[in-house]
């Protein structure tokens, strides 16, 4: 007895100590605007009553079965998904390739996507702004290379595009293709290339495509529907866990137990019921699930999939 009381105690202490760390990584966080909110643990964004919906129709990521409707501005969030499947249309280019630029703009705005569900989800969106930060300054630094200029880019005032129209980090493939001539990739240990850094993102696509694929689904066979923070466990166990440690994997439970509830999702996109965004949701599935398609073909084509 007294040694369950030890193990109960132990793991509440563990617990604890996750949530500390998760709160001082957010704390380099500031939750966007000034509006009226409950608290930084919830978003700031408000609600009518809603009604229970009825049963959606099955999902079809493939291909959407028809033209979603016009996706509108949100007033007073930072979230807009008509800005975001526009980078994801104009990422694709006409050679089966990604275009750096568009790319990573598509992943400003999922940053805010994220950054809207509260400050706890700053576990995830801090380690991706990161990552779209490296990819950004290897391709300023050789650009200014390339035009002999200092690499040294502290305390340049340089446009966050600059070097990301042309050059080897104009596209995924030019990237890969680059960084492996100059042999900046490492098959057996970790380093600050753009293609290890890439893999990550990629991965970490998968996971919100996951889990906005959820969210457009109807309710299973009991009439419930999943909520975020299971809709997010279920999509974080295929893409994210199993290339995380153990701690990591504990502590992102905390942040799906934190996750808002679904009305939250909705109101992103401007709708009130799952019906409504259902249409929204399919088509923004769908060209996440084409760029994420092309991205790991290009990625498999040079063994990169589990780069350290």
């Amino acid at each position: 007895m007294v040694f369950l009381r030890r193990t109960m105690l132990l793991r509440y202490l563990l617990l604890s100590a996750m949530l500390a760390l998760l709160l001082f990584i957010s704390s380099f966080w500031l939750p966007q605007g000034a509006r009226d909110c409950g608290t930084a643990w919830q978003p700031c964004l408000s609600f009518n009553h809603q009604t229970p919906e009825p049963p959606l129709a099955p999902a079809k990521w493939a291909e959407p079965d028809r033209a979603p409707p016009l996706i509108q501005e949100c007033p007073g969030q930072s979230f807009q998904a008509w800005r975001l499947l526009l980078h994801l249309k104009s990422s694709m280019s006409d050679d089966n390739d990604i275009l750096m630029e568009p790319y990573l703009q598509s992943w400003d705005e999922l940053i805010n996507f994220m950054e809207s569900l509260g400050t706890m989800v700053s576990f995830f969106s801090q380690k991706v702004k990161e990552k779209v930060v490296v990819i950004r300054e290897l391709s300023l630094k050789h650009s200014r290379e390339a035009h002999g200029k200092p690499s040294d880019l502290s305390g340049l005032q340089t446009p966050a595009s600059f070097g990301l129209k042309n050059g080897m980090y104009r596209s995924v493939r030019s990237m890969v293709e680059a960084e492996l001539k100059a042999g900046m990739v490492d098959f057996s240990r970790r380093t600050d290339s753009g293609c290890r850094t890439l893999l990550r993102l990629h991965r970490s696509l998968l996971w919100l495509k996951l889990m906005l694929e959820g969210l457009a689904e109807g309710p299973d066979a009991d009439g419930r529907f999943k909520t975020p923070g299971e809709l997010s466990r279920d999509a974080y166990k295929v893409a994210l866990a199993p290339h995380h440690p153990w701690v990591l994997r504990q502590a992102a439970e905390l942040v799906f137990l934190a996750l808002p509830e679904r009305k939250y999702f909705l109101q992103l996109v401007c709708v009130k019921s799952t019906r409504e965004a259902a249409p929204v949701l399919r088509v923004i599935i769908h060209h996440l699930t084409l760029v994420h398609t092309r991205t790991q073909r290009i990625l498999s084509e040079h063994d990169m999939l589990e780069l350290p």
